[in-house]
């Protein structure tokens, strides 16, 4: 044995340094043949991907096929490659993608194009996974928790401006403005001395011109502020972006983020996101309803127990879900009486057969006549109490603002449904505390362990696109752990075979799914306990 001071490697003359099959790149466990399984028996034309159904008849040079593309992508978002230009290197380097493309390496701008034209059919696709999760059983349907987050966009802060701002811009402008018109005439007065007195030239510096054109600049720059202003005011908007159009700064706990709050539904059984939405507003108030009715839907469940934080309440949401069959648990946010340390609303009683409340001293409050709409569309009843009994209460100080001489209560048209869920609150410690175990898990998993904190592409419809590929990717990782690879591998060929092959229209794509479980032999056993015949 010779003896070597360290480790050598292979020598660079030597003739071949990889296997001479592509096929040899993988191992038969490797889990990218499970997204060349997923794709191939997908229907991509239906799903929508542009040069889908593109024939041979075609002229012209062909196009990529779709179907590799969305392979490159889903390999990279799952292994935290995102950007096009890295994309198009590790396609001619890295032995996985080779082994997915088969030697194909499309350029960065083909890669970034197709993520921006395919927006519509990433959600379709991720809209079909939820629905093969749903078939395998792997989600509960009963329990399901919503929660937001920010995410950063393609735009920055200073990018972003508010009605405020563009108008404190525009004051500073004027200021500026008067500071050089006041130098001008200064310098002309200079001017106009000089030549009176035929003084000293100033060698031939014209200061003036410099100041004349540093103040054309600021009037050009008022102009386009005032203009965005009207803008605002015209639109209705309270925010404008010059470089993400869909972008806003969005503000919680005093900090802010120029992008988008992703509202995302997690199911209880895998915490799987099994329905998601992309909004531009701080505010997670008024998608309750929308969030927990598309995960009814995608679930196909009867009945829904849907858990939310406080940021969520809204009597106007709860009855819509209460509509649709949907059991709301969102605790109640203090009220302003409740803040400043007064009785509020949960400490009168309320007195169906007197329609009548009352108060914690065991007066009651009595009806007043009409309607009120508040600003939240409610309509409303109020019911008030006693000026006299009201001076003279001992709970006074404790009941009434200092202004008050007497105490009103809103009672909405449809306050039986808020009772109702007060009663549930009062049982829904356990549920509360599953809550944020459930929903925070995707955010934290793909924020810290993925580092997809922003958005590379800019707009609605873009974004849209590129968090499905997330909360695909997401999906589509967490089933392979849940399942394992060989398991994921016999549940999708049974899911398919079930699901599709009753439907000619996609004899195409499972045949193209069960040969690729075919040639993988690692899978053969599992293909004939489940007594599928082999294609090919």
């Amino acid at each position: 044995m010779t003896n070597r001071a360290f480790k050598t490697g292979e020598s660079r003359d030597q003739a071949s340094l990889l296997p001479p099959r592509i096929e040899d790149y993988v191992g038969p466990d490797n889990p990218v043949r499970a997204i060349e399984s997923f794709v191939g028996a997908l229907d991509l034309a239906k799903l929508g991907f542009r040069h889908a159904d593109r024939g041979m008849e075609a002229m012209g040079q062909p196009p990529y096929d779709p179907a590799d593309l969305l392979k490159l992508y889903l390999y990279g978002y799952i292994n935290q490659v995102r950007s096009s230009r890295r994309l198009e290197r590790e396609a001619g380097r890295n032995l996985e993608l080779i082994w997915l493309l088969r030697s194909l390496k499309p350029g960065y701008r083909t890669i970034g194009n197709f993520r921006k034209a395919n927006w519509e059919a990433l959600k379709a696709v991720n809209r079909s996974f939820v629905l093969l999760v749903r078939e395998l059983g792997l989600v509960g349907g009963s329990v399901v928790a919503i929660d937001g987050s920010f995410f950063h966009g393609d735009a920055s802060k200073a990018s972003i401006f508010t009605r405020k701002r563009l108008a404190e811009q525009i004051a500073k402008l004027d200021l500026e403005i008067e500071a050089y018109g006041a130098s001008l005439e200064d310098n002309d007065a200079a001017e106009a001395e000089a030549d009176r007195t035929d003084g000293p030239s100033n060698g031939g510096v014209d200061d003036g011109d410099d100041v004349g054109a540093m103040v054309a600049a600021l009037m050009a720059k008022r102009s386009r502020a005032q203009a965005d202003l009207d803008r605002l005011e015209e639109s209705g908007e309270t925010q404008l972006s010059l470089t993400d159009p869909d972008a806003r700064l969005l503000l919680k706990s005093g900090q802010g983020v120029a992008g988008y709050n992703v509202q995302a539904v997690v199911d209880d059984k895998h915490k799987l996101i099994v329905a998601s939405e992309v909004v531009n507003d701080s505010s997670d108030v008024g998608q309750l309803h929308a969030m927990a009715k598309a995960a009814k839907d995608v679930l196909q469940a009867e009945a829904l127990q849907v858990l939310a934080d406080e940021g969520y309440y809204s009597s106007l949401e709860l009855k819509a879900c209460e509509d649709d069959g949907i059991t709301a648990y969102v605790p109640v946010a203090a009220g302003r009486p409740a803040k400043q340390g007064r009785f509020s609303l949960k400490d009168f009683t309320f007195d169906a057969a007197a329609d009548a409340y009352t108060c914690p001293a065991g007066k009651q409050l009595h009806p007043m006549e009409g309607r009120w709409q508040n600003t939240s569309g409610r309509i409303e009843i109020r019911y008030a109490s006693s000026t006299k009994i009201c001076r003279t209460c001992r709970l006074k100080a404790r009941c009434l603002s200092p202004k008050a001489s007497l105490r009103t209560i809103a009672r909405w048209e449809h306050e039986d449904v808020l009772e109702r869920h007060r009663m549930r609150m009062q049982d829904a410690g356990e549920l509360m505390r599953r809550r944020s175990a459930i929903v925070e898990h995707p955010f934290g998993t793909l924020k810290c362990r993925a580092g997809y904190r922003h958005f590379l592409v800019r707009g609605f419809d873009k974004v849209r696109g590129e968090w499905s590929l997330m909360a695909l990717c997401y999906n589509f990782t967490r089933v392979l752990n849940i399942l394992g690879f060989e398991g994921f591998m016999a549940c999708m060929a049974k899911a398919f075979r079930s699901h599709f092959a009753a439907r000619p229209a996609t004899a195409g794509c499972l045949q193209l799914l069960l040969q690729a479980f075919w040639t993988n032999m690692l899978v053969r056993p599992l293909i004939r306990r489940l007594g599928l015949n082999p294609v090919g």
